[in-house]
């Protein structure tokens, strides 16, 4: 009876063994197949369209599909400021949308139409300084976003409600969810660095990507 426990024990380690094993290397590879359709198909990562900070000439892209009604996103967004800051120069954020909650594509539309007013970052920070009053998942109030955008200096409310409108708006966010089914994203925020994806998420894993990216050129 014990050696009969000792096999089944040795048996369930070999397996759960492998199964680790083949989820890094699939993980490795995907990464590996996605950095190689960055060099093919640069747009289907860093499209025109997509908001964009940083250095114009970085050889570095990091692409973050997020969404504003999410909370790791804006957990995760002081992080990535710093990440900006640190690397100063040599890296250049673009951001995708992953609408995965309910009124995530009123908050894009939102920051979107900011964008025609030059007033896009402010506004997607003010959309996440006040995500828990709006975004709250238990009682949404997407209503509440209208009495925080004053603070956003110089916005001008009213043109902003017309250009929610815009069909192109509409037609980037159906752009960036193809693109994002294509990509696998199936979480936010994902993060692509010149089109691979972190294997593993994490802030200090992303940093560690960034500076490998780097240490590349």
């Amino acid at each position: 009876m014990k050696d009969k426990k000792i096999i089944i024990a040795a048996v369930t380690f070999v397996l759960i063994a492998g199964f680790v094993l083949a989820a890094s290397i699939y993980r490795s590879s995907h990464a590996e197949k996605m950095g190689f359709m960055a060099k093919e198909d640069f747009s289907k990562f860093v499209p025109d369209y997509a908001p964009r900070t940083g250095d114009e000439k970085a050889k570095v892209f990091v692409v973050e599909f997020l969404d504003p009604e999410c909370e790791s996103c804006r957990e995760f967004y002081p992080f990535t400021k710093d990440l900006l800051n640190k690397y100063q120069g040599k890296i250049q954020l673009v951001v995708r949308y992953a609408p995965f909650h309910d009124n995530s594509e009123i908050a894009i539309r939102i920051v979107e139409a900011a964008r025609k007013q030059n007033k896009y970052w402010e506004t997607l920070e003010n959309l996440f300084q006040y995500q828990p009053e709006w975004g709250d998942h238990h009682n949404p109030r997407p209503d509440l976003i209208w009495t925080r955008l004053g603070e956003v200096q110089g916005l001008d409310i009213e043109k902003l409600k017309q250009d929610m409108n815009d069909p192109q708006i509409t037609k980037n966010l159906d752009q960036d969810i193809t693109d994002g089914r294509e990509l696998q994203v199936r979480y936010t925020p994902s993060f692509f660095i010149n089109g691979k994806p972190l294997e593993d998420f994490g802030a200090e894993q992303l940093k560690n990507a960034i500076e490998a990216a780097l240490a590349e050129k």
